[in-house]
C-alpha cells in the first residue's frame, strides 16, 4: 500500500503554515517533526526530517511535518527562537485536535531539537503527557533552562560523533547535566546530516517506537 502525505495549511500565530500530513488507519500514535535551522536552508523536506517521517510512519504513527514561519509557503519571517516554537505549538494543536486520544511523539533535528524540546515542555505544562521525545543532533546551546524540557515520557538524544555543526562534546556535557531520565545514543563516524548513515538513524529509532 502506497502511503502519501497530504499537503495541508495550518493556522499559525503569524499566518498559514505549510505542512505535510499522513493519516493512517488503526494508528498507534501521532508524531510531530520539527526541521533544522530555517535561515540556513532547513525545511520540512530535509533528508533527515524525511527519514524521521518515514520511520514514524513505518512504526504506525500518523505524522505531521511543517515549515516554520518564513520557510517555503509559510507566512511571516524567521524568528530563530520562540516564534518557531509558537509555530510548532500551533501544529501540535492541529494534530491533537484531529486525534484527541492518540499518544504524541515529538521529533526534532538540529535547531528542531531545540524547538521540539521546548514545545514538549509547553505541552506538558498544558496537561499533555508525551510518549517520547527524540532530539537528533540537537542545538542544545539554544536551550537556556533544563526546566523548559518535558519531565515525563521517554527522552532519546541521538548525537553523531563527528558532527561538524553541533559540537558533540557540548551535547554529551548537556546530557550529563540533565537531571531527568534519558538515553544518549552516539553514532560513530557520522556527521551532522547523517550522510551515508540515514539507515543507521532509522535502525536506532524504529525499535524505540515499537515498544
Amino acid at each position: 500500500m502506497l502511503m502519501r502525505e497530504t499537503p495541508v495549511f495550518i493556522d499559525g500565530p503569524v499566518g498559514q503554515l505549510e505542512a505535510l500530513y499522513l493519516d493512517l488507519d488503526e494508528a498507534k500514535g501521532i508524531a510531530l517533526i520539527c526541521h533544522p535551522n530555517p535561515v540556513q536552508g532547513g525545511t520540512m523536506l530535509n533528508k533527515v526530517i524525511s527519514t524521521l517521517q518515514r520511520t514514524a510512519r513505518d512504526a504506525g504513527l500518523i505524522t505531521l511535518r511543517f515549515n516554520y514561519r518564513g520557510v517555503g509557503a509559510s507566512a511571516g519571517s524567521s524568528d530563530m527562537g520562540e516564534g518557531e516554537v509558537d509555530d510548532a505549538q500551533a501544529a501540535a494543536k492541529w494534530l491533537r485536535d484531529k486525534h484527541p486520544d492518540l499518544p504524541m511523539t515529538l521529533f526534532g533535528f538540529s535547531f528542531g531539537g531545540f524547538v521540539a524540546a521546548t514545545l514538549g515542555g509547553r505541552l506538558e505544562a498544558e496537561g499533555e503527557t508525551l510518549k517520547h521525545l527524540f532530539m537528533v543532533a540537537p542545538a542544545v546551546m539554544r536551550i537556556t533552562s533544563l526546566d523548559a524540557l518535558p519531565q515525563k515520557g521517554a527522552l532519546t538524544i541521538i548525537q553523531p560523533d563527528t558532527d561538524e555543526v553541533v559540537e558533540p562534546q557540548l551535547v554529551y556535557d548537556w546530557s550529563d547535566k540533565l537531571p531527568r531520565p534519558h538515553e544518549l545514543l552516539k553514532v560513530a563516524e557520522c556527521g551532522h546530516f547523517f550522510h551515508g548513515k540515514l539507515t543507521d538513524l532509522k535502525d536506532l529509532i524504529l525499535p524505540r517506537l515499537s515498544n
